[in-house]
């Protein structure tokens, strides 16, 4: 169990295309493990390492506040027109800078985290934030000999959490089986 403050908020930031329990359970998990105050959900327009979305952005939020729905500590919202961009960091400037937020948990899976050198401003994000990482199956392992788990040796939270077998790119496929 992490401790902190009452004020403290977890981002769970990506194209959630579509969002699904995965989402719901790592963010219950978040919200009961790091004892957060709520959990947003940051649905961004496009994912900077991917081509398109399946999924309108639209689509996408109206999904993303369906599965949420019951949950009064998880917030959806994309802030991609009032920061005008779809990266994390900018995301983190706005909300600590005209939000005055603190204190905040960045929440991603092992699976980013292999990558997360890649990610634009990936030192300054780690430096505004706490880095929380939930266990994704077959990530682990790699995901703790990643470039930035070096760099931050033992500043990363990581979540051993039941494997979560659901993922939006297994959604998306059997979507387009289904067409």
């Amino acid at each position: 169990m992490v401790k902190s403050s009452k004020k403290s908020i977890g981002l769970l930031g990506g194209s959630f295309d579509p969002p699904h329990k995965g989402h719901l359970m790592i963010s219950k998990i978040a919200l009961k493990k790091i004892k957060l105050k709520n959990v947003l959900w940051l649905v961004t327009k496009k994912n900077p390492f991917k081509n398109k979305s399946f999924y309108s952005l639209t689509q996408r939020i109206s999904k993303a506040k369906k599965i949420a729905k019951k949950e009064k500590k998880i917030e959806v919202m994309s802030l991609d027109k009032i920061v005008n961009s779809s990266r994390s960091i900018n995301t983190i400037n706005y909300l600590i800078n005209k939000k005055k937020m603190t204190n905040i948990y960045f929440i991603i899976g092992a699976d980013n985290l292999i990558k997360f050198h890649k990610w634009k401003s990936w030192k300054k994000i780690v430096k505004l934030t706490k880095l929380i990482v939930f266990s994704r199956k077959g990530y682990d392992k790699k995901g703790k000999k990643s470039i930035v788990a070096k760099y931050l040796k033992n500043k990363i939270i990581f979540i051993n959490n039941k494997p979560i077998t659901i993922s939006s790119t297994k959604i998306r496929r059997q979507a387009k089986v289904s067409y």
